[in-house]
């Protein structure tokens, strides 16, 4: 049995035992998770400077702060979460208890990225943990100090029976997807997403999906310019523009496309200093496969800003291209990089139009003062998310769903959708054996009388008050004993 079976053999067999069930259990391991944040953060930091020259306070910001606001959220709603929902009721189920039951699914598969690496693996693991599940986590090979780290910490702060860490590249990655799990939920691109799926179909596993894309960045030519590319540059640049709902292009009036630059190329500045290859705000490139595969992208655009790179020490310069074509390789897929072309379009019904041509972004960026404007892209477009006058921070509101559509992804996360994703959510109905005079409308044999009686039962919902529900309970010990009188012999 490979080491894959038997991390996954392990994690069902402890499952099985049930100790992942309790809400004491569930809470007490989400709070170990929380205190692994606190305690090791210096070496949490130190393996992520070794893979994507983070410094430690911004692997703190975009990494472990989230998640320690998200444990904390989880922790405190957890028992609502898995309490019973009552549900409607129509008045043929009036009397009887009728309500939706959470209930953990088993054993799943986490998947992890490598752009983000605590933040897009724990996440969901926060979630599975919560809804009472056991879960095999993959870290991303990529982030090889990171994956270790993970490797060596978890099992010292949660059970590591039910929660192992798997290591390894695509082989190991292979071998578990011939596992059976009962969810998988893969962060990445769509080409996997789609081999993810496929491997899942074997088993008729559900999956969540969160993948990427080209997500647009519309910029109205009455916006207060200055502010917006302030805040384009932060959601571009951020990670050095390895982020999944990093604005991808511009959409803009040709009118405006210098003073973005201009603008952009100020925030660039102000950000990064004169030198961003020595800012430790910046970053680098997580390997020289993806260095020669962005740069590759600027052949045959124009740059205006930016341009250089380092392949030695994986840099490439914050990178502004303008009078983009559609055509052109930066735009045939996602760049996740620090390249940011702009687009000229003469109206929003274009840039309307552009957009639906693609597919469905993650996330859809417009700056504008407009409500019209706002409005008309919101009912007009497709995307994960929608964010107006800003970028990247959807995804640290937990009220929020985050997740893509078609092409994008599919399922969402974060807070209670974790919850909710990562559980059965199982429809309960508990009858008592009495009032049978009421069922005998829909045994054998049917007549015309009886659909009357079912129609008026079944068509009415029951949304009244508790003197309402009184009344009817009265009415329909009434309506059972005519039924009893005019169908029963």
């Amino acid at each position: 049995m490979s080491r894959e079976q038997q991390a996954v053999a392990r994690a069902r067999k402890a499952f099985e035992t049930g100790r992942s069930k309790p809400l004491e259990h569930r809470i007490r391991q989400l709070k170990n998770l929380q205190r692994l944040f606190t305690e090791r953060q210096k070496v949490i930091a130190d393996a992520i400077k070794k893979d994507l020259n983070k410094s430690e306070v911004g692997t703190q910001l975009y990494e472990t702060l989230g998640l320690e606001s998200e444990i904390s959220l989880t922790i405190r709603k957890l028992k609502e979460w898995a309490a019973p929902r009552p549900v409607e009721k129509n008045l043929l189920t009036l009397s009887d208890t009728v309500y939706i039951k959470p209930e953990p699914l088993g054993v799943v598969l986490i998947i992890g990225a490598w752009n983000y690496p605590w933040a897009v693996t724990i996440q969901p693991l926060i979630g599975a943990i919560a809804a009472g599940n056991a879960a095999v986590v993959k870290p991303s090979e990529v982030c090889v100090h990171t994956a270790k780290v993970m490797e060596e910490l978890l099992p010292l702060y949660i059970d590591k029976e039910l929660y192992p860490v798997v290591t390894g590249g695509v082989p190991e990655t292979q071998e578990l997807l011939r596992q059976r799990f009962d969810h998988i939920f893969y962060t990445g691109n769509s080409r996997v997403g789609r081999l993810i799926m496929d491997a899942a179909a074997k088993h008729l596993t559900p999956v969540t999906l969160e993948l990427g894309g080209k997500s647009p960045c519309y910029i109205d030519k009455n916006c207060d310019i200055s502010i917006a590319c302030r805040r384009i540059t932060w959601g571009k640049y951020s990670n050095c523009g390895q982020t999944c709902i990093a604005p991808d292009y511009i959409l803009c009036d040709p009118s405006i496309q210098d003073r973005v630059i201009e603008e952009i190329k100020k925030s660039i500045k102000e950000f990064y200093t004169d030198d961003p290859k020595t800012c430790p705000d910046y970053g680098c490139i997580i390997n020289q496969h993806h260095l020669k595969r962005i740069t590759a992208m600027l052949e045959d655009s124009t740059v205006a800003v930016g341009g250089d790179y380092d392949e030695s020490h994986c840099y490439i310069a914050p990178t502004i291209l303008r009078d983009v074509r559609p055509e052109a390789k930066v735009m045939q897929e996602e760049i996740f990089g620090p390249v940011l072309p702009i687009l000229p379009i003469t109206s929003l019904d274009e840039a309307i139009k552009f957009i639906n041509k693609g597919e469905k972004p993650l996330a859809l960026y417009v700056f504008t003062s407009d409500d019209k404007v706002i409005e008309r892209m919101r009912d007009e477009t497709s995307s994960g998310g929608l964010l107006v006058n800003d970028c990247l921070v959807h995804y640290s509101v937990s009220s929020l769903p985050f997740g893509g559509v078609g092409n994008s992804g599919m399922g969402c996360y974060h807070g209670k959708f974790s919850f909710d994703q990562l559980s059965h959510l199982r429809g309960c109905l508990i009858k008592k054996l009495k009032m049978e005079g009421v069922n005998s409308m829909r045994y054998p044999p049917h007549t015309l009388k009886k659909l009357g009686w079912a129609r008026f039962l079944l068509l009415k919902t029951a949304d009244l008050g508790w003197l309402g529900r009184m009344a009817l309970l009265a009415t329909l010990a009434v309506v059972a004993a005519i039924v009893l009188q005019n169908y029963l012999p």
